[in-house]
């Protein structure tokens, strides 16, 4: 059975990367890689680190590109190439336009679709925007349902998928997560990491940071929504955590966007104690967040994978689609409101045993087995569909109002 995985951004890449991996070594199964490029730089190091090459790259990438490039180019894009393999899969991942526009393009082939990390919902399709829009139109589409939590196998419920086409897999992040870092502690390499920050980014050793009382804060932070005064007001927490407290240290990889790089490089750019530094590789990006004390964060993906080794999450936005680490106690929500991005974090800074709860709770998000699941339901469910020439899985109608 041919499996045609499309991908085009870095949290793609790196939640896809465990299932391309899983299907190459899986029998009976014949993997094909087609990413978009809709972020040409970032993703190609993670295909670096997982050593993927992939059979298609549609190259997609302008500068200026918007929702409406990114979208028409990727779906004229599959068209001739999903013609040309005539797969009888197509996987998905997540919420990206790329992930749409695979999905859209399957539809139009009359190729299933599996959506891998299925069910998130945050239920206002403009709270994180697009992806909330994204990931119930890919819904509408997919054919198989790969949910990570409980929360979002329910979501899909409610919605009228078939529990019978619903798989409770975990998030392939945590499997990424587990594979890189057992790597590095299999090789030792934690002293290559020490002086790649120290001599890139004059950031002295990462692993010796809280022995002298002080606190390295890993932050990430691009959202759309947040462009604007949410994100200048961010930026003005950061700075007051930053002078009010010189013993920590903020590390902020900066996101390209031009929207982002503006208020970032205005305001805290010449604070000696933030760190302002390029979009990191996956590996040290890993490395720098083991070594952390805590994350501040808008982003989806590691919402899941500081939980998995222990680091409190605080999430600059008003809402999650992944409220299972917030019912867990490994994530707190302090949207954009700068008085209680530094309340909070100043909390985690002071108050020992919050801070022990929330890095010791249960993550929710899974075991590190997730793509190998995805992988047995393709051997065994989708293939005796196709065997069996059923039709493709249906959704209770009823239950969309229509």
């Amino acid at each position: 059975m041919k499996v045609f995985m499309v991908f085009g951004t870095r949290p793609e890449a790196i939640k896809m990367a465990p299932v391309v991996r899983a299907i190459d070594g899986a029998d009976g199964l014949d993997g094909v890689v087609c990413v978009t490029a809709q972020h040409r730089e970032m993703l190609a190091q993670v295909l670096k680190v997982f050593d993927i090459t992939p059979q298609y790259d549609l190259d997609i990438m302008t500068e200026g590109q918007d929702l409406f490039d990114i979208t028409t180019k990727s779906l004229s894009g599959l068209r001739n190439i999903l013609g040309m393999e005539e797969p009888e899969i197509v996987l998905v991942q997540g919420d990206t336009t790329t992930a749409f526009a695979a999905s859209l393009a399957a539809y139009y082939s009359k190729i299933a679709v599996g959506h891998v990390e299925a069910g998130l919902r945050t239920y206002d399709k403009l709270s994180p925007f697009p992806e909330e829009g994204m990931r119930h139109l890919i819904g509408v589409l997919a054919d198989y349902h790969f949910a990570p939590t409980k929360r979002a196998m329910s979501n899909l419920l409610k919605e009228g998928v078939s529990k019978e086409n619903i798989w409770l897999t975990g998030n392939t992040v945590v499997d990424a997560l587990f594979h890189v870092r057992g790597r590095q502690d299999a090789s030792g390499s934690g002293a290559e990491w020490e002086r790649y920050f120290e001599e890139k980014w004059n950031l002295s050793c990462p692993s010796r940071f809280g022995d002298d009382g002080g606190r390295l804060v890993l932050v990430t932070g691009h959202r759309r929504e947040s462009f604007g005064e949410g994100f200048e007001n961010i930026c003005m927490a950061l700075k007051e955590i930053a002078e009010r407290r010189r013993n920590v240290s903020i590390v902020y990889p900066v996101h390209l966007n031009p929207n982002v790089q503006g208020p970032v490089r205005r305001i805290l750019g010449g604070q000696p104690n933030i760190y302002l530094i390029d979009p990191l590789d996956y590996e040290p990006f890993v490395y720098l967040m083991s070594r952390c004390y805590l994350v501040l964060t808008d982003s989806g993906g590691i919402q899941e994978e500081a939980p998995s080794i222990g680091k409190p999450v605080l999430v600059m936005r008003q809402k999650t689609e992944r409220p299972e680490g917030v019912e867990a106690g490994t994530v707190k929500l302090v949207g954009t409101d700068k008085e209680k991005i530094v309340k909070e974090t100043f909390r985690l800074f002071d108050d020992a045993s919050l801070y022990e709860r929330m890095s010791t709770a249960v993550n929710p998000y899974g075991d590190g087995r997730a793509a190998e699941r995805i992988v047995e339901v393709l051997e065994e469910r989708v293939l005796e569909d196709l065997r069996s020439g059923a039709e493709r899985p249906a959704r209770d109608r009823t239950k969309l109002g229509v």
